[in-house]
């Protein structure tokens, strides 16, 4: 199994203006705890993020463990290849995002797009392990309508501030932490 950790240093302002943050977050991350590497602040004041990065082997695993599916058009897992559908890098909150959705909603998923290259850029992006794209179905549609926030644009956002994307074809996922795993 191949984890990579990577360490990222935002203040809690800035935190909190991502919407990452809640104001009771806020609080509770202004007060250092020992045990949790997430939300403990740095000397600086700063707060230290760890983001897992996975390969794509422990990826696929975890989501073959949950009856998760993915596929490609063009049946390959190739990161630097935009036909491909690839999980090297991809965050493993995104993983876990992936597996409570398919718990919570009881829907089939299947994923059609991972960190492979030919996604938009921006820093919640594919490329950095963010979002994974998933097959239109009605079971994983209508959950997503009826549990989650209509915040315009055809766009959903769960009680865990992920955002959920209705393209014309498949639902976009930017997962911002593992929604409630």
């Amino acid at each position: 199994m191949t984890v990579r950790r990577f360490l990222i240093s935002l203040t809690l302002t800035g935190l909190a203006a991502l919407g990452v943050l809640t104001a009771s977050a806020t609080a509770q991350a202004s007060t250092p705890r020992e045990s949790d590497p997430v939300t403990a602040p740095a000397d600086s004041g700063a707060v230290s993020i760890l983001v897992t990065k996975l390969s794509h082997a422990d990826a696929t695993s975890r989501l073959r463990s949950s009856g998760i599916t993915w596929s490609s058009s063009g049946g390959c897992s190739d990161r630097n290849n935009s036909t491909c559908t690839s999980f090297e890098q991809v965050n493993l909150a995104t993983i876990q995002g992936a597996q409570t959705l398919k718990s919570a909603s009881g829907c089939g998923l299947n994923v059609t797009g991972g960190t492979e290259t030919g996604h938009a850029s921006g820093t919640y992006s594919h490329w950095n392990g963010y979002k994974l794209d998933f097959s239109l179905n009605t079971c994983i549609s209508n959950y997503i309508r009826n549990n989650f926030t209509s915040i315009g644009g055809n766009k959903w956002e769960s009680r865990a501030g992920n955002i959920y994307y209705l393209e014309s074809n498949h639902w976009d996922v930017t997962f911002y932490n593992c929604g409630g795993c």
